[in-house]
């Protein structure tokens, strides 16, 4: 018998100070059992940093992920069905991201763990003429510390600032310091 996905439920404050966005979603989000809470919570760190000020033009929505090889982890895409903004967590392969570059206008990429720089090492001379392509590392310690904010049912706020950004569940904040690799057009 396989294994069933397990049902998290969250509750995201935002105060995204450099967007000026200010909004509380509710999230349900579904860990595919080959997935870890940490990459759980890039996934649910990636929505809380792009999710548009309104859904003017599509949603920013989760994608199948893991369970499906052609869709994003998340994904904006326009009310006409075109993909304004493909986003991946993890370490995708090359051939992923220039597919998804060809058929999104933004991709973004959030890494993380510390293979992280080894897998970027090997990729980023591949990659470089990709300009809709931006790809972010996540520390290990801080992307680990924001999986220990991991329960099935979540209250988390999320703040950013100068390109800083805080986590926290009332009781534990996390500060992550994200870098970027590579910078892809705005």
């Amino acid at each position: 018998m396989a294994l069933k996905s397990t049902v998290y439920k969250a509750t995201v404050a935002i105060a995204d100070m450099d967007r000026s966005l200010y909004a509380t979603h509710s999230l349900t989000l579904a860990r595919h059992p080959s997935e870890t809470d940490e990459r759980l919570m890039v996934r649910l760190l990636a929505f809380a940093l792009h999710v548009p000020a309104d859904g003017l033009d599509g949603p920013l929505a989760f994608g199948r992920g893991i369970s499906d090889t052609e869709d994003p982890d998340l994904w904006h895409t326009s009310l006409a069905g075109e993909i304004r903004h493909w986003i991946d967590v993890g370490q995708p392969d090359d051939r992923r991201l220039v597919r998804a570059c060809g058929r999104a206008e933004r991709v973004t990429v959030y890494c993380y763990s510390n293979a992280s720089s080894i897998w970027w090492n090997g990729i980023a001379s591949k990659l470089a003429r990709l300009d809709a392509l931006t790809v972010w590392q996540l520390p290990a310690a801080q992307s680990q510390a924001l999986a220990a904010l991991a329960t099935r049912n979540m209250n988390l706020q999320v703040t950013v600032q100068e390109g800083q950004v805080w986590v926290g569940d009332g009781s534990e904040s996390v500060e992550i310091h994200p870098v970027v690799l590579k910078a892809g057009k705005a």
